[in-house]
């Protein structure tokens, strides 16, 4: 869920940095690079998220996600959304992982 939740947001920042272009005051070369850096990131993240650190990196990302609100304001409430939606995965996927242990103690040995 959580690797989902990156992959879309990936999506998020390209069209985000589509409404940057025409919106912000920096050189456009600085908001593509800036853009397609921060998806790209967005797509790796969700490649590794299950290792090691993965989730950390989720989390930086989803930090990032939220600051591009100072260049395009909306960004704020979508990346709000997205951190939203990033925290309740991760709880629910605990809780999964969490009944999944308890159902495979519980099973007897064949």
């Amino acid at each position: 869920m959580a690797a989902a939740t990156l992959g879309l947001e990936a999506f998020l920042v390209f069209f985000a940095t589509l409404v940057a272009v025409s919106l912000s005051d920096l050189p456009d070369g600085v908001v593509w690079a800036g853009g397609t850096a921060l998806a790209v990131a967005c797509v790796l993240a969700a490649g590794v998220v299950r290792r090691p650190g993965g989730l950390a990196i989720g989390w930086v990302l989803q930090v990032l996600v939220l600051a591009t609100g100072f260049f395009v304001p909306a960004m704020f409430a979508l990346g709000a959304v997205f951190v939203a939606m990033w925290a309740w995965l991760l709880s629910v996927g605990r809780r999964i992982d969490r009944d999944r242990a308890a159902w495979a103690a519980q099973e007897p040995p064949d």
